[in-house]
């Protein structure tokens, strides 16, 4: 099969072009040209790679074609944020291309009314992101439903692994908390630190888009959650984290004034609010979500815990100067 992927050496298109071409899948890589993936791979050497300006040409018109001019017998999109720019893309693939696999995200369900998620249950998004990933859910299912280009939506968790700054236990990317608790240091948690995140390794990502790509006639029309075995507390992630180093984490209970005002104290106004705001961006919504369809309709099974590919992920930081652990050594597990 010939596939293009879109948004190719980004997290999930560094595992998912190798998987596809060693499952012997013929893959084009779209990417800005800017970044080699986060991980070397062989693979690579076996990948047609085209350089293009996602934002420049939908602008002008021309992405739509331009992928479609490719003869693709998929298209993988990793990096589609408008429906204006959804449109564009089907309008262009409608009877060239026999599937598309559009990267989602579970922030289209806003606020979780339980738990876990199910990929049915209402959405009530909030905040530009969320919202306009769901209009490109809408458009497109809608678009497949209708018989226009057949498409599968994948909605990744916190998508996390060696090689960048991942989502910590307070849920931003703040590397000082990392080294708190490595350290047996008191750590702030807003509200108790009982919301749910649900992260995910980037090769668990990828599964799921092969998977669903593999298995087109389960995966045309639906969705399907990314996310690891089960979601975690902010607490009970901490916990992990501390006990990797022989620590008991230290968390003190704050609210969120105090949170973000901790924050703007140590870091300054802006970084500060960055970091408050994304722990409230990522803990507010609470998210834990189910694989079950995933599971029994695609054989999907995740390999890494989220604890798994957190300690994964710190490795990588510690090992590159991202996170200073004081001289602390851990392993891989």
């Amino acid at each position: 099969m010939r596939v293009v992927v879109i948004g190719a050496t980004g997290h999930v298109g560094t595992y998912l072009v190798p998987r596809l071409v060693a499952a012997g899948h013929e893959v084009v890589a779209l990417s800005r040209g800017t970044r080699e993936p986060y991980r070397p791979h062989e693979a690579w050497d076996r990948v047609q790679r085209v350089v293009v300006d996602r934002e420049a040409e939908d602008a002008a018109g021309t992405f739509g074609g331009r992928v479609a001019d490719l003869g693709a017998d998929a298209v993988v999109d990793m990096v589609c944020f408008t429906p204006e720019s959804a449109a564009q893309l089907v309008e262009a693939l409608r009877r060239r291309v026999g599937h598309l696999l559009h990267a989602g995200t579970i922030w289209t369900h806003g606020r979780a009314a339980a738990a876990p998620l199910r990929e049915e249950d209402p959405r009530e998004p909030f905040g530009d992101y969320g919202v306009q990933k769901v209009a490109c859910e809408d458009l497109l299912l809608a678009e497949s439903r209708r018989g226009g280009v057949p498409t599968t939506v994948v909605h990744p968790g916190h998508i996390s692994g060696p090689g960048w700054r991942v989502v910590n236990p307070l849920g931003n990317t703040d590397g000082r908390v990392w080294e708190a608790l490595a350290a047996g240091e008191e750590v702030a948690v807003p509200d108790g630190g009982h919301q749910l995140m649900h992260h995910v390794h980037a090769d668990d990502v990828a599964q799921v888009f092969q998977r669903a790509l593999e298995r087109r006639s389960a995966a045309v029309g639906e969705g399907f959650f990314a996310v690891s075995g089960r979601g975690w507390t902010a607490r009970g992630l901490a916990h992990q984290v501390a006990s990797w180093f022989g620590q008991e984490a230290r968390l003190r209970d704050v609210g969120w004034e105090e949170f973000r005002a901790g924050y703007a104290e140590r870091l300054g106004e802006a970084e500060g609010a960055e970091h408050a705001g994304a722990s409230w961006e990522h803990l507010v919504r609470n998210h834990s979500a189910s694989v079950e369809k995933g599971q029994r309709l695609l054989g999907y099974a995740p390999r890494w815990t989220s604890p798994e590919v957190l300690r994964e992920a710190l490795v990588w930081l510690s090992s590159h100067g991202e996170v200073d652990l004081g001289g602390r050594v851990l392993p891989c597990a």
